[in-house]
């Protein structure tokens, strides 16, 4: 135990604080606890309840003069009161008396120049553990005189009463800007942590004029660095974790003056139908320390990635030194491609093309993907949707602030950029099928090595796209998704629909990107 105080937080008469514990105490203590049970790997495997995924309607910014007139209020960035929020910090002070409590103290943001002090307050072990791979990690020294600077108290076990407490349900994850806290209550699942600190980046560091970002990033020995945007389940992991690269980040970065920084030091990757054939990087991670969320286990212990009978969105979170040839310093420069990562429901959508900087912008702010089941409560098959940015749940302000910061990164940089669509050809979801990922991972090869800037494109005929004609390894005819439908007038039909559909959407926004 680490005598510390949490007396700043109003925090008192808790049994044991437990302060960033080594994993193997950790896991001693989750096992001891009952939190979960091991497979054979050594990973520990957690089951989250019925909260198996991010509740977006259970989440909350408090409407402060501070920021009301810097946050884009709507669906997405819901408001409550101050006084909501203050009620439930009392109850959730009351109700760790005579509990322990876990403790990390670590960091978001690699380059600390611009990024933030970090505490994490729970009541499971597992939790903990959880937050020392993915934030991090401090030195000794940097312990010693620890100040967190933004705070997250997450009790999974305490459950808010809608009717007395004014929230949707027993679960809320509130945002309070003003006093750099985070509570969140009634779900285990890790990710509202993750996510949670994420928005507060997004929030703070365009004050900084740096540019956040929903991305992974890699780069290779020559600092020819690369970011890849989008939602979860779009491929950010998967196509980063490059054996021939050096990773970066798997999620979240900012782009400043001096080059691309992680916010975290580890990866949270979705396990659903993992193989070590096609993403052995990944699943050799899945070891002692790493933590799973609603994977399977069989009786012999082994892992049961297929399993996806609690939920599509199985996770893992491990630290990014797990992975074999990761960049720990969690840095590198101005990225020269940028790959915008879409899973196209409809299958309309050519799988790579090289977009202007205007086309940039208006895909960026489009952030036009499908919601992947599992990634939210309530999300079973693939919907088509539009995310602002390519991640809209975490964006606190107006989309055209982060766009008009892309716009100006892309040109000084002279940044190239391509869509990739990572899904569906041939037909829309449940008639087509998903892109090969072997031909994925090649066209990535073709941006990443600039084997498409010797090679013709041409414009397709229904998105005014620019196509290659040709990459190596890969059929022509899958470059234009056109050649792919056994019915070519229900593909135009198709392709019509979903342009109505940007367009639509961007008249809906409202916004300027001039």
């Amino acid at each position: 135990m680490d005598k510390i105080s949490l007396s700043d937080l109003r925090i008192i008469n808790y049994k044991n604080i437990y302060r960033n514990l080594p994993p193997a105490k950790l896991v001693e203590i989750a096992v001891e606890k009952k939190e979960g049970i091991f497979t054979n790997t050594g990973s520990f495997v957690v089951n989250t309840g019925k909260y198996n995924g991010r509740s977006p309607d259970d989440r909350f910014i408090v409407d402060t003069p501070l920021v009301h007139n810097d946050i884009a209020w709507g669906k997405v960035n819901k408001p409550i009161s101050e006084e909501v929020y203050e009620n439930l910090y009392q109850k959730m002070r009351a109700y760790v008396q005579g509990k322990d409590l876990f403790v990390f103290d670590g960091f978001v943001g690699a380059d600390r120049r611009y990024g933030y002090s970090l505490r994490v307050v729970t009541e499971l072990a597992n939790q903990a553990l959880a937050s020392s791979s993915l934030f991090i990690r401090p030195t000794e020294d940097e312990l010693k005189n620890f100040r967190p600077e933004i705070n997250v108290i997450c009790l999974p076990n305490f459950k808010a009463i809608p009717e007395i407490d004014k929230t949707n349900s027993e679960c809320f994850i509130i945002l309070n800007y003003d006093k750099m806290t985070v509570l969140i209550g009634g779900t285990q699942y890790f990710g509202e942590i993750k996510k949670s600190i994420f928005t507060m980046m997004n929030y703070l560091l365009p004050k900084k004029n740096i540019f956040p970002m929903h991305c992974s990033a890699n780069t290779d020995d020559n600092g020819n660095s690369a970011i890849f945007f989008g939602l979860s389940g779009t491929g950010k992991t998967t196509l980063s974790a490059d054996i021939d690269r050096k990773l970066i980040g798997d999620d979240e970065h900012g782009w400043s003056d001096d080059g691309v920084f992680n916010f975290e030091g580890g990866c949270y990757a979705k396990t659903i139908n993992l193989k070590r054939e096609t993403e052995p990087q990944i699943f050799e991670s899945l070891k002692f320390g790493a933590v799973l969320e609603n994977v399977i286990v069989k009786e012999n212990g082994e892992p049961d990635y297929a399993d996806n009978s609690l939920t599509e969105n199985t996770r893992a979170a491990y630290p990014i030194y797990f992975i074999p040839n990761a960049e720990i310093s969690g840095k590198c420069s101005h990225p020269k491609y940028i790959i915008f990562l879409t899973a196209d429901a409809f299958g309309v959508l050519p799988p790579v093309s090289l977009l202007s900087v205007e086309e940039s912008m208006y895909h960026f702010v489009s952030g036009y993907t499908s919601k992947l089941a599992g990634t939210e409560r309530g999300i079973v098959e693939p919907q088509a949707t539009f995310s602002t940015c390519f991640g809209a749940p975490f964006m606190p302000l107006s989309p055209d602030k982060y766009a008009k910061m892309l716009k100006e990164k892309i040109l000084k940089h002279k940044t190239k950029v391509y869509l990739l669509n990572t899904g569906w050809t041939g037909g829309p979801y449940g008639v087509g099928k998903r892109f090969n990922l072997s031909y994925t991972r090649r066209m990535v090869k073709a941006i990443l090595t600039d084997e498409f800037g010797k090679i013709k494109f041409e414009k397709e005929e229904f998105f005014g796209l620019m196509i290659p004609t040709e990459c190596p390894d890969v059929p022509k005819e899958v470059l234009n998704p056109i050649n792919t439908w056994a019915n070519k007038e229900e593909y135009k039909k198709a392709a019509l629909n979903l342009k109505q559909r940007f367009e639509e959407n961007f008249k809906k926004m409202n916004i300027s990107l001039d």
